[in-house]
């Protein structure tokens, strides 16, 4: 019986500083590598072809976080899909872990920071609160049990691709993939992670504004949203 294989789709934007710490940590489980090239102007391309010459480098068709991700989703081959940031906040020797149940049953598995063993070295106070925040309404509009919800280091069946169904262009795509899991009735699995603080440069996401885009997904995305909205549409045409 042949193992399943594995894709890593890695979004970047000016991350040359970062990517050879990121690069380096790959396990060897990882069949491919896709770096989404978010119009970076430094060295990012060249960078990683030198500490990975296998890797494969695609231009996002689109601005924003989600968009890569989705760009990179669509190339890939493997059967097992792993997401993670360049920015060396998330260590590649954890992929492993994610690898692990869904080889045993599950079908999404995600990163958390706050079940034992996992944990951020980088994470402020307001994102801290943002983050609870969301959980919590996530927890209460999808009837879950989640542990974590800001956190981008996630893993899933590239079977299910269209179950989860993304169109989110920015960092709300994270919610999206969660949300639409939940809501097809995907087996998800949390795993410990811990986040480390950014390696170098600064990051693109802004708390304010980005955990307003993940709130309206939540609220937008929730189970029969959708058909409230499209009777609504139909009783004003």
């Amino acid at each position: 019986m042949t193992s399943p294989t594995v894709s890593l789709v890695v979004p970047a934007r000016n991350e040359a500083r970062n990517i050879p710490w990121v690069f380096e940590q790959i396990p060897a489980c990882v069949d491919e590598v896709i770096l989404v090239d978010g119009d970076s102007t430094d060295a990012t391309i060249p960078m990683a072809q030198h500490c990975l010459p296998t890797v494969r480098n695609v231009q996002q068709s689109g601005p924003g976080k989600g968009n890569a991700l989705r760009t990179g989703f669509l190339e890939a081959k493997g059967d097992y899909v792993v997401m993670m940031d360049a920015d060396g906040s998330m260590s590649p020797g954890e992929i492993p872990h994610f690898l692990h149940f869904l080889e045993h049953g599950y079908d999404f598995v995600k990163g958390s920071r706050f079940v034992a063993g996992g944990g951020s070295l980088d994470i402020t106070r307001i994102r801290r609160m943002g983050n609870h925040v969301l959980l919590m309404a996530t927890n209460r509009l999808y009837h879950a049990s989640l542990t974590d919800l800001c956190y981008g280091f996630c893993a899933f069946r590239r079977s299910f691709l269209d179950q989860l169904d993304l169109h989110a262009a920015g960092f709300e795509i994270e919610a999206e993939m969660i949300t639409h899991a939940l809501r097809s009735g995907l087996r998800i699995a949390e795993v410990p992670s811990l986040e480390l603080p950014r390696r170098n440069g600064r990051s693109n996401l802004h708390a304010i504004s980005d955990g307003r885009r993940v709130l309206r997904t939540l609220f937008s995305e929730r189970p029969g949203a959708r058909s409230s909205t499209a009777r609504h549409e139909r009783s004003a045409s």
